[in-house]
C-alpha cells in the first residue's frame, strides 16, 4: 500500500498529523521537531567550539585557582570565589546575551585584615587574563566639586594602563582599595558634609553597574578644558577591598566576655559568612552593596602561612634576595629557624604578609652594604641567632674557608631600630 511521502518525516517517521509542519524537497522530507533538534545540536557544537577558543585565553576555575596558588598562600575559599567570578565575568563579555537572557555583571568585594593578600589576589587575576589592571585608593576620592579625585579618575588610570586603547580598557579590571574608608560617617561626632563618604559611594554607583562615562584622558577632570573620551564600564570588572576593622566588634566583645568554650551552634554562628546587612550597618549604602554581589572573606595569616609566604610563591621575597646576591656572585640562604623567627616577628606585630618585606629589609641592609666590596665571598647564611642579634651572620669565603664575620664587617646591631 503506497502513501504520500510528504505525509511522513524521513528522519523520525512521524506523520503530518503528529507535527506542526513537514518541509519537503524533491527526495527528502523533515518535520519541524527534527529541525529544532538539529539546530540545538549545532548550537551546542558552536558553543563548545567557542568555549575552546574562549578558554585559550582563560582557564577554567580550577586552573585559575592553581594560578593564584602560585602567588598567594592560603585563602582557598576566597580563591574559589574569585576564580568562579572571573570565569563567569569573561564568559559574559564573550556572550553578553544568550537565548535572549542578559547576563549581568558581578563585581567582587574582598574583606580581610591587612596583609592577608587582597591586593595581590586582584593583581594575580589580572595577570592570568593579560588585561589592563588599575589600582585606586578610595581614601583619595571625594564627591564631585570638592578638592580631591573624582570617581572618573579611576577609569583614567585604567585607560592609561591600556596604553589609551579604549576597547582594551573596557575589558579591564579595577581594584579599589580601602573601600571601608568611604563608609558613611554621618553618625560620628564630626559635623559638616561627608564629602569622602556617602557622596563617593553615590558617585561610584553608575560606574560599578555599567554606564557611559566621560573620562578625562590625562587624569583629573577638574580642568574643564581637559580632553575626555566616552567610556562604557559595562564590561569592566570592579574588585573592592577593605579590612572593615570593627565590622564584628560587638560580637567579638561578646565572645570574649563569655566563659568556657562556645558550643557548636555558637561557633557556627560566629563563623557564618558576612552578610550585606552587616556592611550596611558599617556605613555602606544599600545601593552600593547591591552592585557588589560577590563577597569573598580572607582570613588572618597564621605563622605557618607566613613561613610559606617567605619561600613558596614564585616571587617570594627570599627568592628575590637570593637573586640580588647572586648578581654579586654570592650564594644567599635562610635556614629554617631564621624563616620561623621572621614569621614570628611579623605575626606578633600583626602586619601580615605585607610587613615581611619591611622586616627583611632592616635585616639585610647592613649585609647589602658590606657584601659588594667583598670579592672573595662565596656564601652568606641568615640564621636565627643573627636575627635575634646573638651572633654575627655566617659568611663563607672562597679561599679561606668558613669564617665568621666580625661585628665591624656586619653591623648587625643597626638592624633593630
Amino acid at each position: 500500500m503506497s502513501k504520500e511521502t510528504t505525509n511522513q518525516c524521513d528522519f523520525c517517521g512521524k506523520e503530518i498529523q503528529e507535527v506542526k509542519k513537514i518541509f519537503s524537497s524533491e527526495k527528502a522530507h523533515i518535520c519541524d521537531e527534527c529541525i529544532t533538534m538539529c539546530a540545538s545540536v549545532l548550537d551546542k557544537e558552536v558553543l563548545q567550539e567557542a568555549k575552546q577558543d574562549f578558554q585559550k585565553g582563560l582557564s577554567v576555575p580550577v586552573k585559575i585557582k592553581e594560578h593564584l596558588d602560585d602567588y598567594v598562600i592560603g585563602q582557598d575559599e576566597a580563591k574559589k570565589v574569585l576564580a568562579v567570578a572571573l570565569y563567569n565575568h569573561y564568559k559574559r563579555i564573550d556572550k553578553p546575551i544568550h537565548r535572549n537572557i542578559e547576563l549581568e555583571k558581578s563585581n567582587i568585594m574582598l574583606i580581610g585584615p591587612t596583609g592577608s593578600g587582597k591586593t595581590l589576589l586582584a593583581k594575580s587575576l589580572a595577570k592570568i587574563m593579560d588585561v589592563p589592571f588599575a589600582i585606586a585608593d578610595a581614601t583619595a576620592l571625594t564627591e564631585a566639586g570638592y578638592v580631591g579625585e573624582d570617581v572618573e579618575s579611576i577609569l583614567s588610570r585604567l585607560l592609561a594602563a591600556a596604553d589609551f586603547d579604549i576597547e582594551k580598557a573596557k575589558r579591564g579590571i579595577v581594584y579599589i582599595d580601602e573601600i571601608d574608608k568611604i563608609a558613611n560617617k554621618s553618625e560620628s561626632a564630626t559635623s559638616g558634609r561627608d564629602v569622602s563618604g556617602e557622596g563617593v559611594q553615590q558617585g561610584l554607583l553608575k560606574i560599578l553597574e555599567g554606564a557611559d562615562v566621560y573620562v578625562p584622558v590625562k587624569g583629573s577632570r577638574k580642568n574643564s578644558s581637559a580632553e575626555t573620551v566616552l567610556f562604557d564600564t559595562t564590561h569592566v570588572l570592579f574588585i573592592c577591598g577593605g579590612a572593615f576593622v570593627g565590622l564584628r566588634k560587638d560580637k567579638e566583645k561578646e565572645k570574649s566576655a563569655k566563659m568556657g568554650f562556645l558550643n557548636a551552634d555558637e561557633q557556627k554562628k560566629e563563623n557564618k559568612p558576612i552578610e550585606a546587612k552587616e556592611l550596611i550597618s558599617f556605613g555602606l549604602i544599600p545601593e552600593f552593596i547591591g552592585r557588589i554581589p560577590v563577597i569573598a572573606e580572607l582570613d588572618k595569616l597564621s605563622k605557618e602561612d607566613l613561613i610559606k609566604v617567605l619561600q613558596e610563591p614564585k616571587n617570594a621575597i627570599t627568592k628575590q634576595y637570593e637573586v640580588l646576591f647572586e648578581l654579586d656572585g654570592v650564594e644567599l640562604s635562610f635556614n629554617d629557624e631564621a624563616l620561623e623567627e621572621i614569621a614570628t616577628i611579623a605575626y606578633e606585630k600583626d602586619v601580615g604578609a605585607r610587613g615581611l618585606r619591611g622586616i627583611i629589609e632592616k635585616l639585610m641592609l647592613p649585609i647589602q652594604y658590606e657584601i659588594p666590596s667583598k670579592n672573595d665571598l662565596e656564601s652568606c647564611t641568615i640564621t636565627k641567632e643573627y636575627i635575634k642579634e646573638e651572633k654575627e651572620v655566617e659568611l663563607t669565603y672562597k679561599k679561606k674557608g668558613a669564617k665568621k664575620a666580625t661585628s665591624k664587617e656586619i653591623a648587625y646591631n643597626d638592624i633593630k631600630k
